[in-house]
């Protein structure tokens, strides 16, 4: 039997290496691949039918008024495309009710707290990045608690989502969290509001199928 040569079995153990190498080399690839949009959702009742004179990104003070009803929170993130680039020149809005449940709209009998903003907007940064000074959402009648985002590229809304609290009890009842397409797109929504040195903070990053 002829044994093959030395530099025949360097050859093929170098064709080995490289076979075995190849997944690595394309892990970066593939995990850009299966980065999943983040879901949309109705845009709901309550978008300001007027914006707010003051509408940047401390929802906590509105004008010279301080808004001191709830748990304060920092909710942040970054707004990328699908290959994990950021997204430069989006805006990224969010609204939500007061400590007691109430939005600053007419549907809504206009009865929020003068003091809490309720509506933010924000130009995201050269990395993508975007951050709120806001209130822990809280639950109304027939709701669990949550806060409305909406990302715009110029005048085109992109997405309308909403973001949810992790653990909350009142998310297996809502019926837009249960509306959600099994723990993928749920887990993309829900996100946890941890303590940290500045307070509370929520991240939910933002995936845009652009």
């Amino acid at each position: 039997m002829n044994r093959p040569s030395l530099l025949s079995r360097r050859r093929l153990l170098g064709g080995v290496a490289s076979v075995v190498a190849a997944p690595t080399l394309l892990t970066p690839a593939l995990a850009q691949a299966s980065r999943l949009p983040t879901p949309s959702q109705t845009e709901g009742p309550f978008y300001p039918l007027v914006l707010p004179a003051d509408s940047d990104a401390d929802l906590l003070r509105n004008g010279p008024l301080l808004y001191a009803h709830g748990a304060p929170a920092w909710v942040e993130g970054v707004v990328t495309d699908m290959t994990g680039v950021p997204v430069r020149g989006a805006q990224v809005e969010i609204w939500q009710c007061d400590h007691q449940g109430h939005y600053h709209h007419p549907g809504d009998g206009d009865r929020a707290d003068r003091a809490f903003q309720g509506f933010g907007r924000v130009a995201v940064d050269a990395q993508g990045a975007y951050r709120f000074r806001t209130l822990r959402p809280v639950a109304y009648s027939g709701r669990t608690p949550h806060i409305h985002v909406k990302v715009r590229l110029g005048d085109r809304a992109v997405l309308t989502t909403q973001l949810y609290v992790a653990g909350d009890p009142g998310n297996e009842r809502d019926p837009l969290w249960r509306r959600l397409r099994g723990d993928t797109e749920r887990a993309a929504l829900t996100v946890p509001f941890v303590h940290g040195a500045d307070g509370l903070r929520a991240r939910f990053p933002i995936v845009l199928a652009l």
